[in-house]
């Protein structure tokens, strides 16, 4: 019985000491993390470069209503085709012309006497184009609003290979956000250590043109062909660093 206390008392002792040490160790722990989070400096850099847009991106579209799907349907395929083709014959490459919208929807009428009631159909359909060529702007608007386009949206001004410029600002960002540590440690006494965070954050502000409003029935051969204006797009990186100090 003797032995057996002894045991108990022994095991006991084992564990409590072996508690004591894993708290011991999470104390040290939770102390050596909170003086490396409180020896740090973060600093940002920002990088810009400013281009001209190479590529001129709109929405065309054809809206038609009728009594029956056959007949919304007929119409939108014969003038979106004959809109496509048009475009084409400006020297748009297929692969720069895609549809990004379809949607064929029921109207309804209601009346006290007979609820709600099928008046016809509503069709929607709309391409994507962009436009290599800004001199081809205008005509390209102007040859699909004659051909039926009554749906002109969100002309916008993009680059078609970012990445490049993209690339530029970021390393105009890094070096200014290492000139800043640099100036920092020295302003302030301190030494750089590990670099131990990067954070990026990309924009890019491209130019837009609000909707471009029609009539259902298209532009005339008289309308004039509007003139456009690409601007300059800007390309701004800034990069966050984060640096232990000594």
């Amino acid at each position: 019985m003797k032995f057996l206390n002894k045991t108990f008392i022994l095991f006991a002792i084992l564990v409590v000491g072996i508690l004591v040490f894993l708290v011991g160790q999470m104390v040290y722990q939770s102390k050596v993390i909170d003086q490396q989070n409180n020896y740090q400096i973060t600093v940002s850099g920002q990088g810009k470069v400013y281009v001209k847009p190479d590529i001129a991106v709109v929405d065309l579209g054809v809206k038609k209503e009728g009594l029956t799907v056959a007949e919304v349907t007929k119409t939108t395929s014969e003038k979106m085709n004959a809109i496509i083709e048009a475009i084409k014959g400006l020297e748009v490459e297929e692969k720069d012309i895609k549809t990004i919208y379809y949607n064929l929807a029921p109207r309804y009428n209601w009346t006290e006497a007979q609820g709600q009631v099928l008046q016809g159909y509503t069709l929607t359909q709309n391409i994507q184009v962009k436009i290599r060529d800004f001199a081809k702007i205008g005509d390209i608007l102007s040859k699909a609003t004659l051909n039926g386009a009554n749906l002109v949206n969100d002309l916008t001004f993009t680059i078609d290979d970012v990445d490049g410029l993209k690339a530029q600002a970021r390393a105009e960002a890094i070096a200014k956000a290492k000139a800043n540590a640099e100036n920092l440690a020295k302003e302030s006494g301190v030494k750089l250590g590990k670099l131990i965070n990067v954070y990026e954050n990309y924009n890019s502000y491209p130019y837009m043109y609000d909707t471009v409003k029609l009539g259902m029935g298209g532009a005339s051969e008289s309308a004039p062909v509007p003139v456009i204006q690409p601007g300059q797009q800007e390309i701004n990186v800034t990069i966050n660093l984060t640096y232990q100090v000594k």
